[in-house]
């Protein structure tokens, strides 16, 4: 919504106040000084829903689903997108995306340009909107599914990575989560897709834009970067893939993808203390991502699986855990429960050691106890984290706390 249409409005109400919502009230001050804004939030009333009638228009904050929504609405991304003039890059898949967008925004640094990082991993869109914007400044935007599900408009380079399952407790089913992700290249003028995904390819047989596989070789040694795993060597095939587009030199694309250094979180290694290495990756919350890091590491001695149990399918992950010979397995409730009982059904639990527990501070007195030394202990639970973590930051974080404790 361009910004003379939001002036139409005498009260407007926005729906969820974290670091987005927190935003666009400044957005609104700045722009609107004559609106009477409002403010709804489950922490601030548990009723806030019925507030909604008060006013003329609603600004839904990603995470409420739109069909909480009774008043006429629009999105804080939709009002970026509306009213930004410059080029913008938008990066959305069910992992990768934060690692892809950061990569993105190194390579257009090294090259000289003028770049902000925004979205979900950096400041949210309009925040930007608050001070003047140079007109040759190329943005990189993060999108999570939540805001993409309603978005009218599109970035002018879109990217989209992979698609799993994923929020199916928000979106209902997989066709909507999909078709929320697909939003993405509806207006776009590229549409840069990862060939490996036959559902992409079906996407690029619909759309009217301009498709561009992810490139199929990179000119440089996968030894020569930090990032670990067929996974990343994607999200680095993706961001290669738009620095091409925008004629950026190998050599440049080469000196900043050498010098990147994995997000956190993100199959980070922790270090070795006492011969057993310690990786987090806090942020594989589904048994696809778990996969991949498993693939990507190998030598692993135990794994920490299980969270909110979401309806996921594990008989992959389980099969992968027997394939890559694992000896010990952590489960936190209470989808380790589920894996528990799929990998009874195997009939071959007696070639693992189990620890069921609701403690991250006894889960890593086990794995210093039980890892064989010159092996791998990896946080990636192939689950949401809120069963027992308020999400997968606090839970890696936790990881890493007793991990050194206990150094």
């Amino acid at each position: 919504m361009k910004l003379e249409e939001l002036k139409k409005y005498k009260k407007i109400l926005i729906l969820g106040y974290g670091k987005e919502g927190q935003a666009t009230e400044k957005f609104l001050k700045k722009y609107l000084p004559d609106v009477k804004i409002g403010i709804a939030d489950k922490n601030l009333n548990p009723n806030y829903l019925d507030e909604q009638k008060d006013y003329d228009l609603v600004i839904r904050s990603p995470g409420i689903s739109k069909k909480l929504v009774t008043r006429p609405y629009t999105t804080a991304s939709n009002i970026f997108l509306a009213n930004i003039k410059n080029a913008v890059i938008g990066v959305t898949g069910t992992k990768g995306k934060s690692t892809t967008a950061s990569l993105i925004y190194s390579i257009l640094k090294k090259a000289g340009k003028k770049v902000r990082l925004v979205g979900n991993i950096g400041q949210p869109m309009l925040e930007e909107l608050l001070m003047p914007v140079d007109e040759k400044t190329i943005f990189v935007v993060e999108f999570s599914s939540y805001q993409l599900e309603d978005i009218q408009y599109s970035p002018n380079i879109s990217v989209v990575l992979n698609l799993f399952p994923e929020h199916m407790n928000y979106h209902g089913d997989i066709k909507n989560y999909f078709d929320a992700k697909k939003n993405i290249i509806s207006k776009a003028d590229y549409f840069i897709y990862n060939p490996r995904y036959e559902k992409l390819k079906d996407w690029v047989k619909e759309t009217k834009c301009k498709t561009v596989p992810f490139v199929k070789k990179i000119n440089f040694d996968i030894k020569d970067i930090s990032l670990i795993g067929e996974h990343n060597w994607e999200n680095i095939k993706a961001a290669v893939t738009v620095a091409h587009l925008l004629k950026i030199s190998d050599d440049i694309i080469k000196e900043a993808v050498k010098s990147f250094k994995p997000l956190p979180h993100r199959l980070q290694l922790i270090g070795i203390f006492k011969g057993i290495t310690f990786f987090d990756d806090a942020i594989s919350t589904i048994p696809e991502s778990t996969i991949f890091a498993i693939k990507a590491l190998k030598n692993i001695g135990t794994i920490f699986l299980g969270g909110e149990d979401r309806g996921y399918q594990f008989e992959k992950l389980v099969k992968t855990i027997f394939d890559y010979k694992i000896p010990n397995v952590v489960l936190f409730p209470d989808s380790g429960g589920k894996i528990f009982n799929i990998i009874q059904l195997q009939k071959k639990q007696q070639l693992l050691r189990f620890f069921k527990t609701t403690s991250m501070e006894e889960a890593i007195k086990f794995a210093y106890q039980y890892t064989p030394k010159g092996q791998i202990c990896l946080l990636s639970c192939a689950s949401p984290s809120y069963s027992l973590w308020k999400n997968f930051e606090e839970k890696g974080n936790e990881f890493q706390k007793y991990v050194k404790k206990y150094a």
